[in-house]
């Protein structure tokens, strides 16, 4: 029986993927995977430069694409409204402009074609509940808003987003203009599909609306993500939504001592009732999480955000690095302005996060196979078969060394603190 087993080990190569090109109304674009082989990397445009940050990026699109990555998300690239602003780039003033910030749509567009070119598909954030006050939509059609008994546009009820104005989707007017505006990018601009703001903000029959028109672009294959934990997501179309429980549960294990049986517990409870095509996206860090504290702060340090990330994204798929965490980035981010990121000061760190991309990538059985859990209060243990590949997966999520024992054969694992084994069979 040959195994192959990586225990805090480095792999340099990678193995490139052949891709398939198709044209959606003349745009080249990739195929984009499947939900369940989506490794998907968050893209924060003001940690890559503090100005004409798209061409920073299409500089970096090899050490990305090394990186094992087949979906580049961008956070939004819009102008942003300057009318009570905090200089988020969720303040949309006008959803077919570029925030000369980031560059101009030559730069947009050559990063599409450069990113497409080495297999990997391009998403882009929506935000679909709110604009920013000086936005056109304000000027000419104040009932797209949200109103008061006033008739005082609001802002969303209850978030303290005081930046921005909360549109109406009782008006089909606007629904439509908005989802014209979605195919604006598709069609004009190559990109392969959308994360969702606030997913969960927005009534149903609009996403089911949106997505149904979005779907029926003629030989457009596109990756759809919705920002949300509501399970009709799915039933409007969506691909993927987050799975903000597991992140709640993986907390509860590292800050409070928690069973590491709460994680399985959350898995599961996140996929009761979905359909087997769609999946839940998992991430240890985010755009939102770092402005409190990043990954390697939050998880005890490089060897625990490491145990953390493979606990996450192993045991079901649905891969998200944001950008930043794979070279352990420490400290906040704040995404309202440029935050300077050295991509070259911890190499090995960025090492091992190929090596277990790559296994990640090389065996489906971690995100199709069928799951036989070991329990255990400590160590998430678990294997997964999927027809020939057959995968062993051992993370110690504690600080402490612990032995362990697989209940099939009985064999032992002496895990050092936050200590992981990958093994195949």
């Amino acid at each position: 029986m040959k195994k192959s087993i990586i225990i805090l080990s480095v792999i340099a190569a990678w193995f490139f993927l052949a891709v398939s090109m198709t044209s959606c109304c003349g745009v080249r674009r990739v195929e984009v995977p499947d939900a369940h082989d989506v490794v998907m990397y968050q893209i924060n445009p003001r940690v890559f430069a503090a100005n004409n940050s798209l061409q920073a990026v299409t500089q970096r699109l090899d050490s990305i694409s090394d990186l094992g990555v087949n979906v580049l998300w961008f956070m939004p690239l819009y102008e942003i409204g300057q009318v009570k602003t905090v200089n988020s780039p969720y303040c949309i003033k006008d959803y077919k402009s570029l925030n000369p910030e980031f560059g101009t749509f030559t730069d947009f567009d050559k990063l599409v074609r450069e990113a497409h070119r080495r297999g990997m598909s391009v998403i882009i954030d929506w935000v679909a509940n709110h604009t920013s006050w000086d936005s056109e939509w304000i000027q000419k059609h104040p009932e797209w808003y949200t109103q008061d008994s006033l008739g005082v546009i609001i802002s969303p009820a209850g978030t303290g987003w005081n930046d921005v104005a909360d549109l109406n989707f009782d008006n089909m007017e606007m629904r439509q203009e908005m989802i014209e505006s979605m195919k604006y990018w598709v069609l004009e601009h190559g990109v392969d599909g959308f994360r969702c703001d606030a997913a969960d903000f927005v009534p149903f029959d609009f996403w089911k609306q949106a997505v149904d028109e979005l779907r029926a672009l003629p030989d457009c294959n596109l990756l759809l993500l919705a920002e949300g934990r509501r399970k009709d997501h799915f039933d409007a179309g969506f691909d993927m939504n987050y799975a903000w429980g597991y992140l709640s549960a993986l907390r509860r294990v590292f800050r409070r001592g928690a069973s590491v049986s709460a994680l399985v517990q959350a898995d599961s409870s996140e996929y009761a009732g979905v359909d087997p095509d769609k999946v839940k996206l998992r991430f240890i860090s985010n755009h939102d999480e770092s402005v409190r504290r990043s990954a390697v702060e939050e998880f005890g340090g490089e060897r625990g955000a490491m145990a953390a990330f493979i606990a996450t994204t192993f045991i079901r798929g649905g891969m998200l690095i944001y950008d930043s965490q794979e070279v352990g980035y420490v400290g906040g981010i704040d995404f309202f302005k440029y935050v300077p990121v050295d991509w070259c000061a911890n190499s090995a760190y960025l090492e091992e996060y190929k090596s277990v991309v790559k296994f990640y990538n090389d065996h489906p059985a971690v995100r199709r196979g069928h799951q036989v859990i070991y329990p255990h209060d400590d160590v998430l243990m678990f294997e997964r078969v999927w027809e020939d590949d057959h995968v062993l997966v051992l993370v110690n999520l504690r600080d402490k060394e612990i032995e362990v024992t697989i209940p099939d054969d009985g064999t032992r694992y002496f895990l050092k603190p936050y200590e992981y084994i990958l093994e195949t069979k």
